[in-house]
């Protein structure tokens, strides 16, 4: 259509230069006719319609009746086929989201939404401890939390950024407000009820309580106390010494032990891991044994076994037996030869961590597989060396 010359300016001076018409009609007639326009309009409007529905009906469904049976089965298996479809490229959508988020982001082994969406497959095994290629330039900080029950601690991991302007036990009395312990299925411990100072001359670390503490309240309280403390020092730094103060005075008073105004730093080694499992969670913790053992040996013959007491299961189930267990230097050598049915699933990742982490406790570095079934488990080649890790069950906190 050719755009028109005229302008709107001009449109509009020659539509004012045209005659007035004027309506002499009542407005009253005026709506009794268009209102009688309209109800003839309708009127005449729905038998049509009807007619033409009708029509279309009977050209929809007389088809439908001649093939009978044959129509509703073809299209059941249609949808059914398509529904299956849809949640098989859904489901491969997920698996693939999940896979890549656990491998761009390497320290977020242990947030909530990841355990609850892990299945214990291969394609989703992942690694639970710290390990050197974690860590790059950053912190790694451990703490030491009591279960539900408060009758054993389980080690927790985190890793934070490097800061140069402080000290390792700064950034780890800063992060203890950011842990998620009953997130995790542990009891809400953190952070603690004092201040920590770290004396570089005398390499110990000042403990000071306010008055009002209760640490020293029933011998569980306050031995889990000095536990803790003793572990989370011996498990960051080389410190070798705790000096207790309660304000300004020396010493904190316990209720069974008395007075304590200092404490050796215990090391926390020759203990076997074992599997914990927080309530509802089917991805266990590593915890140490309660005790301790004389070599590698008598820990593994161990961790075979349950200890329902304190809520420990066997770790090593899923690896046995284990064969040609034997240490050279600082790596231990062992065989899975004889397990017929070993899996490449979580737990079965989770038993080897457990392996990797009581050969730590026992000064050992790295451990070599010899003649697997499997090549690979989960994220380790199994053809290769694999060195223990840095700390047990990382968790992330943000």
């Amino acid at each position: 259509m050719k755009k028109s010359e005229w302008s709107d300016r001009e449109l509009e001076e020659l539509l004012m230069q045209m005659p007035k018409i004027k309506d002499h009609r009542d407005p009253r007639d005026i709506y009794q006719n268009l209102s009688l326009k309209k109800r003839k309009t309708k009127t005449w409007l729905l038998p049509g319609l009807a007619v033409a529905a009708a029509l279309l009906l009977f050209f929809i469904l007389v088809p439908k009746m001649i093939d009978g049976t044959n129509f509703s089965y073809d299209s059941a298996n249609e949808e059914k086929s398509s529904g299956n479809s849809q949640a098989m490229k859904s489901a491969e959508k997920d698996s693939t989201i999940a896979m890549k988020d656990q491998a761009s982001i390497p320290n977020k082994s242990v947030s909530e939404t990841n355990e609850k969406k892990m299945g214990l497959m291969s394609a989703a095994s992942i690694k639970t401890a710290v390990y050197d290629e974690d860590v790059t330039d950053r912190k790694v900080l451990t703490y030491w939390i009591p279960d539900s029950q408060v009758q054993i601690l389980v080690p927790v991991s985190i890793i934070v950024p490097a800061e140069k302007d402080k000290t390792w036990l700064t950034q780890f009395v800063d992060n203890m407000a950011n842990l998620k312990e009953e997130e995790w299925g542990l009891s809400d411990y953190y952070p603690l009820k004092l201040s920590m100072n770290l004396d570089e001359k005398t390499n110990s670390v000042d403990v000071v309580v306010p008055d009002n503490h209760k640490y020293g309240q029933g011998s569980t309280e306050e031995t889990s106390f000095i536990k803790t403390v003793n572990n989370d020092v011996f498990s960051n730094s080389t410190i070798k010494k705790l000096n207790f103060f309660t304000n300004k005075e020396a010493g904190i008073e316990l209720g069974n032990t008395g007075r304590v105004k200092n404490h050796e730093i215990i090391e926390v080694k020759q203990h076997a891991f074992f599997f914990h499992f927080p309530e509802g969670s089917e991805l266990p913790f590593l915890a140490p044994s309660i005790g301790t053992y004389k070599d590698i040996n008598s820990a593994f013959e161990d961790m075979k076994t349950n200890n329902p007491t304190y809520r420990l299961n066997g770790s090593l189930e899923h690896l046995q037996p284990l064969s040609d267990v034997t240490v050279n230097g600082k790596t231990l050598f062992v065989s899975f030869k004889d397990i017929i049915d070993m899996k490449d699933d979580q737990l079965t990742v989770a038993s080897f961590e457990a392996l990797l982490l009581t050969a730590k406790q026992f000064g050992l570095e790295k451990v070599i597989v010899k003649e697997s079934r499997l090549t690979h488990l989960g994220p380790f080649d199994l053809t290769k060396e694999t060195k223990v890790p840095v700390a047990p069950n990382l968790r992330d906190i943000h």
